[in-house]
């Protein structure tokens, strides 16, 4: 499979060259009594792509620095109002802390703490997690590099296109979040370039979202089930019967923990955001500059299948990824 293309977000990707930097700053990995890691996530303990860029981030900075987590909680509070005074809160733990490099996971963190208080600040900044371009936050600043987190639109987009042969209309369901909006506009370009309109449908409901699947059945040729993050009712139990119920048209997502209720997914891995971010944060903390670093994009992704939702809908895919998907659902 092939990344999609991100040139247009002036993205420049060095592997050579940074697998080089990462090695010589894991080699040289400071004393941990003498450096200290912020790490800002725009969401909370719990949520599984934080978990996953967790996973990736701890077992490569411990050792190598004292490291403390803020939690902006972006997803189970969507208001402004409320990440705007977290990000005070992070703000005035970095001014008193003082940390030797800060890592802000996905954008609330960029959007609401680095933009408006650290751009070109004196702490170095790695940023992770940022939805298919860092350009709303003004990126690249003299102290802050990073990865942004781009989905595998254009594969997922191929496959729908060759199972639904006739597919003019997609719906997109999602919760009703900043970065969902950010998500449409990429699958409303990607999939306009393929001739089929895309109808973005944000929810904050169970009932909303049940409401919303039932009603994509007759409305759409497929749906592509975004993130559920911030449903605050989300049942699993009860997201898994709407599915089994009620599916007869081609669903396909691209976050993991999504693949219970598609047919196709081809997910972003949490993981190599925490990883990347915690190898630059240590050459960081070995006398790099941030600035020297380029801003790169994630390059891995997994991909599962769901049999019994497919054969529910009687929708067969090609053998090619049924041989290499994991198999959910059954």
């Amino acid at each position: 499979m092939k990344h999609p293309s991100v040139a247009a977000q002036n993205t420049t990707i060095r592997s050579a060259s940074m697998f080089i930097l990462l090695t010589l700053g894991l080699a040289l990995a400071p004393d941990a009594g003498a450096a200290r890691c912020l790490y800002v996530s725009s969401y909370h303990l719990g949520y599984e792509w934080n978990d996953g860029i967790e996973r990736g981030l701890d077992p490569i900075l411990r050792g190598k620095c004292e490291l403390k987590k803020f939690y902006m909680d972006g997803k189970r509070r969507l208001e402004p109002e409320f990440a705007q005074q977290k990000a005070l809160e992070a703000k005035a733990l970095i001014e008193s802390w003082k940390p030797d490099v800060v890592i802000a996971a996905d954008d609330s963190a960029s959007k609401y703490l680095i933009m408006p208080y650290f751009k070109n600040a004196a702490v170095p900044v790695v940023f992770c997690g940022l939805n298919w371009t860092a350009e709303p936050y003004g990126y690249p600043y003299d102290n802050a590099t990073g990865m942004i987190e781009v989905g595998p639109i254009e594969p997922l987009a191929r496959e729908v296109k060759q199972t639904v042969r006739n597919a003019r209309h997609g719906v997109f369901l999602s919760v009703d979040e900043m970065t969902q909006y950010k998500e449409f506009a990429m699958n409303q370009k990607v999939y306009g370039q393929l001739g089929i309109r895309m109808t973005h449908v944000p929810v904050t409901t169970m009932a909303a979202w049940e409401e919303a699947y039932i009603a994509a059945q007759n409305d759409a040729d497929f749906i592509v089930v975004a993130n559920n993050a911030g449903i605050g009712d989300w049942d699993k139990q009860r997201a898994a019967q709407i599915v089994h119920t009620h599916s007869r048209k081609f669903t396909v997502s691209y976050l993991e923990w999504l693949a219970p209720y598609s047919m196709l997914t081809m997910a972003k891995i949490a993981d190599e955001q925490g990883e990347w971010a915690a190898k630059v944060a240590v050459i960081i903390l070995n006398g790099a500059k941030p600035r020297d670093i380029p801003i790169v994009a994630n390059r891995r992704w997994n991909m599962y299948v769901n049999p019994p939702l497919l054969a529910k809908a009687r929708i067969r895919l090609s053998q090619d990824i049924l041989h290499k998907a994991v198999k959910v659902g059954g």
